[in-house]
């Protein structure tokens, strides 16, 4: 059984926010935490286009949001706002999936313009899926981030501390969760 859910938002193989979504749950499970990852990969696009209910990958996915203590999704951001596969996704969600989840949102960009998107698009699509406790979650620009030979990602000094000091909370409130 997991404690959190891990939804890697973003289409591309090689996405920013996959690695920071992956460098996250490093931090997590060195917390004690058990981590299950998700990514919009795992499901056919036709299920998600044509909300193929039946879908076994969407069955697993609403499984695994059900069985999790909490919910940390990470995705980029395109025109303004999280990706609209991320959003086909979490569609096909019962209308309450998120009720009694701690969410934790991640979000990179390009520019530090999209630093709201946590605010007025993420955050107000959790709460229509249920949520009532949402982390207060980071926003990466692009420029924060360097890719590394071996596969990983290494941030600034300051975000690094800021995603770690802000993961401390999430692991914190989940841990104090009862089951």
């Amino acid at each position: 059984m997991h404690d959190i859910l891990a939804i890697a938002g973003s289409p591309s193989v090689s996405s920013r926010s996959s690695a920071v979504l992956a460098h996250s749950t490093g931090l997590l499970e060195a917390q004690g935490l058990q981590v299950e990852t998700f990514t919009i990969r795992d499901i056919k696009p036709e299920d998600l286009v044509f909300a193929n209910f039946e879908s076994p990958e969407l069955q697993k996915f609403t499984t695994l949001v059900a069985e999790a203590k909490g919910i940390m999704i990470a995705t980029p951001v395109y025109k303004a706002t999280y990706t609209g596969i991320l959003k086909a996704l979490l569609d096909l969600l019962p209308q309450y999936a998120f009720l009694d989840k701690i969410l934790f949102p991640i979000a990179t960009g390009g520019t530090i313009t999209h630093l709201l998107s946590l605010e007025y698009a993420m955050k107000p699509l959790f709460a229509v899926l249920g949520a009532t406790h949402i982390e207060r979650g980071l926003f990466i620009v692009d420029s924060q981030m360097q890719r590394l030979d071996e596969g990983g990602i290494q941030l600034d000094g300051d975000i690094e501390t800021r995603l770690q000091d802000s993961l401390l909370g999430f692991a914190s409130a989940i841990k104090a969760k009862k089951p």
